[in-house]
């Protein structure tokens, strides 16, 4: 079983398209395609178990809600409970942590502190920089999935009638979870009782930063260069310029104020005006960055708060739908008599996806297994696992579909 460091295990593809794509499966060395009955009853697997997935993540949803319903920003409803101190800190606990478990299962990975302060430091292709001081969180989880290269158009400043494409590495999907407390750079109207929910799409991974609360830009060192040369400069002229007046003062001329009594602010008004100019044209850069990012985050921003939760688990129970419906599908139509390891399966799914679909993923064959396990859809001899036959696994999940909701009818009088 090969094992990759630069695959993601997320399956790029929507579980309708796969039940199409492995219902019109294309194999190779001229074995036969499934009949028409075998579709038929391959499309009516693939229902009944997404309903029984459909059904396990609607649940989890409802218990991340409640969890989350005391910490939702945007909620509209009544809060009934009042909770001390420490059962707050125990339900933020409970809630950090089923987050977690839903983020693992939508194969998304936690970024280290280390990452984030690494992101913090860098600066982007267009200067744009933020301080950010961690002490403004209680709780700040940051999570990703999907490393990939993209570009960003630019114009640069000794050919400012071209527009080029930057290269720039992003995370295809970030997810922020974000607890604030109490900072003299969040003020004094923050919400610090509130847990924040956010995902955004295709964010460069230089600017992580930019997304977080309470970050103070840094002037890039070529802004500070400027001001500083120009007001150098400044006070040069305005240094030679009194002391060739004060020296003709003392050569005997005229009285100096009467000669020229606006002698002295002429040289101040110089460095003043100097210092004032810079200034104001790195506040003007600092509202193009800030207007540049927030019309790039209204295109990149995918939800906020409860409707992360539901995005969320949406894409959870489609990936495991998706890795369920491929096991099982190979193991029944391509794995010997004697059937396969998990090694020998994980290996021939990377394969044919790369081979019918041309995307490369690490397949996550432990967990598909496991869960077909749990739905007895798969049989074991030692370390190899069979597939039950079609008509079989049809009817072992119609029965954990049915008895879901067990009810005992003599049990009513």
């Amino acid at each position: 079983m090969a094992e990759y460091v630069d695959r993601e295990h997320y399956l790029p593809i929507r579980r309708a398209d796969l039940v199409d794509l492995l219902t019109h499966y294309q194999p190779l060395g001229g074995a036969s395609r499934l009949t028409a009955s075998e579709q038929e009853q391959f499309r009516r697997f693939c229902e009944i178990t997404s309903a029984y997935f459909h059904h396990r993540y609607h649940q989890n949803l409802e218990s991340l809600k409640d969890l989350y319903s005391l910490f939702d920003p945007d909620r509209d409803t009544i809060t009934r409970q009042t909770l001390s101190l420490q059962q707050s800190q125990e339900r933020l606990e409970l809630l950090a942590s089923a987050f977690h478990e839903l983020l693992t299962r939508a194969n998304f990975r936690l970024l280290s502190r280390e990452e984030m302060e690494q992101a913090t430091q860098a600066v982007s292709a267009w200067g744009i920089n933020l301080d950010i001081d961690f002490q403004c969180f209680d709780r700040l989880h940051v999570y990703y999935r999907g490393k990939g290269n993209s570009t960003r158009p630019r114009r640069v400043w000794y050919k400012p009638w071209i527009v080029e494409e930057i290269p720039v590495q992003i995370y295809q999907r970030l997810v922020l979870f974000i607890k604030q407390r109490p900072h003299k750079r969040l003020g004094r109207h923050a919400d610090t009782k509130n847990v924040f929910l956010k995902i955004f799409k295709d964010i460069p991974t230089v600017d992580v930063e930019m997304l977080l609360p309470g970050g103070r830009l840094k002037m890039p060192r070529w802004e500070k260069g400027k001001l500083g040369a120009s007001i150098a400069s400044a006070v040069g002229f305005g240094a030679w310029k009194i002391y060739t007046d004060f020296a003709t003062l003392l050569a005997g001329t005229a009285s100096f104020l009467q000669q020229n009594p606006l002698a002295l602010y002429g040289p101040l008004s110089i460095v003043l005006g100097y210092g004032y100019k810079q200034f104001y044209a790195y506040q003007v850069t600092r509202r193009t960055y800030a207007h540049r990012l927030t019309e790039s985050l209204y295109y990149q921003n995918l939800g906020s708060n409860s409707g992360v939760l539901t995005r969320l688990i949406d894409e959870a129970e489609e990936q495991e739908c998706r890795e369920v419906f491929l096991a099982y599908f190979h193991l029944w139509r391509h794995a010997p008599p004697g059937g396969w390891t998990s090694a020998q399966l994980d290996d021939f799914i990377e394969i044919d996806l790369e081979r019918l679909v041309n995307f490369k993923v690490d397949f996550e064959v432990g967990d598909a297994l496991n869960k077909l396990e749990q739905l007895q859809l798969v049989e074991t001899q030692g370390d190899r696992y069979h597939a039950v036959p079609l008509p079989e696994a049809l009817r072992r999940i119609d029965a954990i579909w049915d008895n879901l909701f067990p009810f005992n009818q003599d049990s009513r009088s």
